[in-house]
């Protein structure tokens, strides 16, 4: 299993692999924002919180931005671990 985290001290990452996603979980304050995609990575990217789906995006970056925006912070402000950078269409 592929698996990875990064932290810029306020958000943490984890990046996992299911057997049916690829998962990035960031973390802030409690919260949790996650990015999801199937594993033959062709699918769109699920932005989901609180356990529930919120949006779908072909594009990495607007997932991103949802994901921040989310927690609160700045896309820049987001740690993504290696195994995840290219997640998206």
């Amino acid at each position: 299993m592929t698996r990875g985290e990064a932290s810029d001290g306020e958000v943490t990452a984890e990046y996992t692999e299911t057997d049916d996603e690829r998962v990035l979980a960031f973390e802030r304050d409690g919260a949790t924002v996650v990015v999801a995609q199937n594993r033959e990575g062709y699918a769109m990217l699920k932005v989901r919180a609180g356990g529930d789906e919120r949006e779908r995006y072909y594009g990495f970056d607007m997932a991103l931005d949802h994901a921040a925006e989310l927690l609160g912070v700045s896309p820049r402000d987001l740690p993504v671990p290696e195994p995840a950078e290219d997640m998206g269409m």
